[in-house]
């Protein structure tokens, strides 16, 4: 069985220059050309653009899916353990969902709010397979020590800080900001120290925020319906993404 480029595109939601794109640079080529110039996919060609496709869902860049390709050569096993972090991240978010609408029943009945109900399925060490899939087992050990290491005070601090950098990011975006603009530039000036001030974040060897990882986050910001929440729904977090993408683009 073979696809067409087309069909792929209708199903997936990949456009057919996304997919071309995907065949230039060496991660994706199709199966055979037909005489038309029409691309088709056979079946092996399809599990892997499956596994790219789940692989940008966690926010790699593509220079990034293609080492974790290269590497994870047992398709079998790699598709099991994308299936076993879905299967949690529905299970957290079925729980987190339960807490919430928990929460709305007590405030509206004037019920007394049950503490560790209402943040069941919010640990933040729930993310622990999704960082290291990402970025690394360092990456998650170095800033889980670091979040762990905060007093409440700090935690909160830190929490403020980024609430209020996130408000400013929707009201630019709200107000129709161009992401090239001096405006857009300074949030994400401070984007990235607020990236640098975290341990663990990927970082160049001047000691700044890895430029592929800043855009493989803005791509994420828009990919994920949770991070897409944070910023306002998709067109504002397209907005971070393209201040983001601008700002660490190597023809600057």
């Amino acid at each position: 069985m073979q696809a067409s480029i087309q069909e792929i595109a209708r199903l997936t939601g990949v456009t057919s220059r996304t997919l071309r794109h995907y065949d230039a640079v060496g991660l994706l080529p199709p199966t055979r050309t037909g005489s038309n110039g029409l691309r088709w996919y056979d079946q092996d060609a399809l599990v892997r653009l499956q596994r790219i496709l789940l692989l940008r869902d966690l926010g790699l860049g593509l220079p990034q899916i293609r080492d974790v390709l290269d590497r994870q050569t047992d398709e079998t096993t790699a598709l099991r353990h994308h299936l076993d972090w879905l299967d949690a991240e529905q299970q957290r978010l079925a729980r987190q969902a339960a807490s919430v609408r928990a929460t709305l029943t007590a405030r509206t009945n004037g019920e007394t709010l049950m503490t560790e109900q209402m943040f069941d399925g919010f640990d933040h060490t729930q993310h622990k397979d999704e960082v290291t899939a990402r970025w690394g087992a360092d990456a998650y050990a170095t800033s889980d020590a670091w979040w762990r290491g905060m007093s409440d005070a700090e935690r909160t601090t830190w929490k403020d800080a980024a609430a209020t950098l996130t408000q400013d990011w929707i009201a630019a975006a709200s107000a129709g900001t161009d992401p090239a603009s001096p405006q857009a530039q300074a949030l994400a000036a401070r984007h990235l120290d607020w990236l640098a001030s975290i341990p663990g974040t990927p970082r160049t060897p001047a000691g700044t925020p890895d430029p592929e990882y800043v855009r493989g986050l803005g791509d994420m910001y828009v990919d994920d319906p949770r991070f897409a929440a944070t910023y306002g729904g998709p067109t504002s977090a397209a907005f971070v993404r393209d201040s983001l993408h601008h700002a660490t683009d190597p023809a600057r």
